[in-house]
């Protein structure tokens, strides 16, 4: 009985949106996994708190949300 296998690449075209998009801390360059805290700012912008756990330097960063329309 001969046996069958499908091969799936493992290559991705692009690295996954949230894997792209994480921060490295500016002094020690260590990678950011989650934020600390996040707010709503304003309509459509949220701010996130980073603190590194390497090194202890902490910064924000804001980021504007696109709204999507249901069909």
């Amino acid at each position: 009985m001969p046996a069958l296998a499908e091969v799936m690449s493992t290559n991705v075209p692009r690295p996954a949106p949230r894997g792209s998009e994480l921060p490295t801390c500016p002094v020690c360059a260590d990678s950011m996994v989650a934020a600390e805290a996040s707010a709503f700012v304003t309509e459509g912008i949220v701010s996130y708190l980073w603190t590194c756990d390497t090194c202890g330097y902490g910064f924000v960063t804001k980021h504007s949300l696109k709204r999507f329309a249901c069909n």
